[in-house]
């Protein structure tokens, strides 16, 4: 959708809709851009056409892929740029500016999973008429909560995207709305931080805050005596973790090591949580919907995004 303010001289609709992505996602590769924005098209020289007005407008910038020789360029927005697209009033505000600095650090690699993660859903939804966009999903929304084991601690909970996808029945007829939390792991970190995530999103599912406590949503609207997550969400996400950054069978053993380490947390164990792993090639190549989840409790037989053994369920939301 344009925005409805002047936009730089050669900047078309493109041009505009990659500032929305930039704006949504803070750092994203030419690539990503173009399976984005322009799948229909069998090259991306337009969209670096656009990309580049943007950058001579100062509305945005690039740096070069520190895994890749400097030689793909990665997008972010400026202040300037950021600033445009508030005053377009189309996204929600976020207070997060990315810089060169932080655009070329440590973080890019996983920056950029996160981004590709999404693709894959936007992908597979267009390939099986479902709905998921290039701005259906939004990276490290902070939820609050609180854990029995720290009394008196407020602890955030940060996933690395919340993830909004509506499923199609073509034969039922019947559209279901699912929302995901996402983590990505690039095998940076050792599985028993991943384990305590796990634990972090046990603790958030059951926490009910206290009158005039910190529900880390819009107060009021969950109800007296509710977990706080009802204020955000008709049906708790389903957690998917998603595995890449090291050969198949590695991140394979960490699942498995991930899945045995759930298995002994009583609060996870015991819960109500469901949740699942799977490696982003496995993601991208066969899609969500695709038996290509394991799940993190019980039975370790793959499962797709439902993340429930057999059919999917029929439900107007979950």
């Amino acid at each position: 959708m344009p925005y409805p303010v002047t936009a730089p001289q050669g900047v078309g609709a493109i041009g505009q809709q990659a500032m929305t992505v930039l704006y949504q996602h803070r750092l994203v590769s030419t690539d990503q851009l173009h399976r984005l924005l322009t799948p229909h098209q069998s090259r991306a020289e337009y969209l670096r056409r656009q990309l580049h007005r943007l950058r001579a407008a100062g509305l945005a910038d690039a740096v070069g892929r520190r895994a890749h020789g400097q030689t793909s360029l990665l997008w972010w927005l400026t202040v300037k740029g950021a600033e445009a697209v508030e005053a377009a009033g189309l996204l929600p505000v976020r207070p997060y500016r990315m810089s060169p600095e932080a655009a070329a650090g440590p973080l890019q690699e996983h920056t950029l999973a996160t981004v590709e993660a999404g693709i894959a859903f936007v992908h597979w939804a267009r390939t099986l008429g479902h709905d998921c966009g290039p701005l259906d999903w939004s990276p490290e929304t902070a939820h609050h909560y609180r854990d029995d084991s720290r009394p008196g601690e407020d602890l955030s909970l940060i996933p690395d995207a919340v993830l909004n996808y509506v499923h199609t029945d073509q034969k039922a007829r019947q559209r279901t709305l699912l929302t995901f939390f996402v983590e990505i792991d690039r095998a940076t970190m050792t599985v028993a931080r991943l384990a305590h995530k796990l634990h972090a999103y046990a603790c958030y599912q059951k926490y009910v805050p206290q009158s005039g406590g910190r529900a880390g949503a819009r107060p009021g609207r969950a109800g007296a005596g509710a977990p706080a997550w009802r204020a955000r969400y008709p049906a708790f996400p389903r957690l998917l973790l998603v595995f890449a950054g090291a050969p198949e069978h590695r991140l394979e053993r960490r699942i498995a090591d991930l899945r045995s380490l759930a298995a002994s947390d009583p609060l996870v164990a015991a819960g109500p949580l469901r949740a699942g792993a799977t490696t982003l090639d496995r993601l991208r190549q066969d899609g969500p919907f695709a038996p290509v989840f394991t799940p993190l409790l019980g039975p370790a037989d793959p499962v797709d995004a439902w993340l429930c053994p057999g059919p999917a369920p029929a439900a107007a939301a979950a």
